[in-house]
């Protein structure tokens, strides 16, 4: 089975390279801010608790996240494996998500991790926000969100670092241009 865990700051691309990867290999696609926003449309109890967390632009709780993801892989059915698009954020949630893994009898391949500046970023996360009306996309958030990253998810890379699970991607270019360095690090595999 092929898990992989995109990683970068907001706006670095992860979820359309993630589209990318899903058609191409055979994946799921497991995005945590998408179950969490249809969670939020739909006004569940999880979609309120999230919506809290999410519009001060901070991470929800390892238990909460962990909980869905369980759920959510339960009911995957035949993919080649999974892409893991935004969990985890944390060490704790990384270690939360070899646990869940090694009691299906899998791990994490790899950590790509979407390398891309703050000033880039904030230029495509407005961007997106004026397309797409995303409520987090905005000038304050952005800020908060990429200050959120870097201390507490950034941190993240290294650990993958340490158990030969990290591959830097340049999450600069057109899409097909970074894609082509995703798949030839995944055709590396």
């Amino acid at each position: 089975m092929l898990n992989i865990v995109i990683f970068g700051a907001p706006g670095s691309g992860k979820g359309t390279q993630s589209d990318l990867m899903k058609n191409n290999y055979n994946l799921a696609h497991i995005s945590t801010g998408d179950v969490l926003r249809k969670e939020i449309r739909n006004e569940t109890e999880l979609g309120r608790i999230a919506k809290e967390y999410i519009d001060k632009g901070q991470l929800l709780p390892d238990e909460l996240i962990c909980d869905m993801l369980d759920k959510t892989l339960d009911a995957l059915n035949d993919a080649k494996g999974v892409i893991f698009d935004g969990f985890p954020r944390t060490i704790p949630q990384a270690e939360a998500l070899e646990a869940i893994l090694n009691k299906r009898g899998a791990e994490v391949t790899v950590l790509l991790d979407l390398q891309v500046d703050d000033d880039e970023l904030v230029k495509r996360l407005l961007e997106r926000g004026k397309l797409s009306g995303r409520s987090d996309d905005n000038e304050e958030t952005i800020q908060s969100r990429l200050k959120v990253y870097h201390t507490q998810t950034a941190p993240l890379a290294e650990y993958y670092k340490s158990k030969g699970k990290h591959v830097a991607i340049k999450g600069i270019g057109t899409i097909d241009e970074i894609f082509g360095r995703i798949d030839e690090t995944i055709n590396k595999l």
